[in-house]
């Protein structure tokens, strides 16, 4: 189990873009994964900015809850993110049920602030992402992202996240500048929401 403060910048990339990027900085990591959402049907999870998933990768898994912090900075996205290891037999258990784990720290969190609506916890979409980690600009790590969606609908993304908004700023100005991406880049929403609205 962990638990983490995460800061970040969001950049909405078309592909060509997103291919520049990675060809321009050294490869940390290049991985596939899939992540499976869930939600209870009135959508509290939503409402109250939190996001709950099941991460799969080749050899493992993980849960996660993502809540809302009281902000250290104004300017980009942060949450606190609670995790769970998982085995992938594990994972693959509740995700043919279409449920959550309700154990483990994810588990008492939403027993905790969710006493009478934790069991309505349904699986409501999924994405599958290529994800590439890059030794980026001032320090920062650059988490590339390809994903995909039930629909068939792709799209590309970058995450500059590091414990300085001013590395992000200063990273995210440099690549901006580099590779000519539009000074209205920025997209703070999230991959839960857009398998929301591609969802089958």
């Amino acid at each position: 189990m962990s638990k983490n403060r995460e800061i970040e910048a969001k950049v909405a990339l078309d592909q060509a873009s997103y291919e520049a990027i990675v060809a321009a900085y050294p490869v940390k990591s290049d991985f596939k994964q899939s992540n499976h959402y869930f939600d209870t049907p009135d959508k509290q999870l939503k409402e109250d900015h939190s996001a709950l998933r099941i991460r799969c990768f080749q050899d493992r898994a993980e849960e996660t809850i993502k809540v809302p912090v009281k902000k250290l900075q104004e300017t980009y996205h942060e949450s606190l993110e609670i995790n769970d290891d998982l085995t992938l037999p594990e994972a693959e258990d509740f995700l043919k049920k279409g449920r959550p784990s309700l154990t483990g720290n994810v588990g008492q969190y939403l027993l905790e602030h969710y006493p009478d609506k934790a069991s309505q916890l349904t699986l409501f979409s999924w994405s599958k992402t290529r994800r590439i980690l890059l030794d980026g600009p001032k320090g920062c790590e650059l988490t590339l992202d390809q994903t995909s969606y039930p629909d068939g609908y792709q799209d590309w993304e970058m995450e500059i996240e590091n414990d300085s908004p001013a590395a992000i700023k200063e990273a995210l100005a440099e690549i901006k500048t580099r590779f000519a991406l539009p000074v209205k880049s920025a997209n703070n929403q999230s991959k839960i929401a857009r398998a929301s609205q591609h969802a089958k």
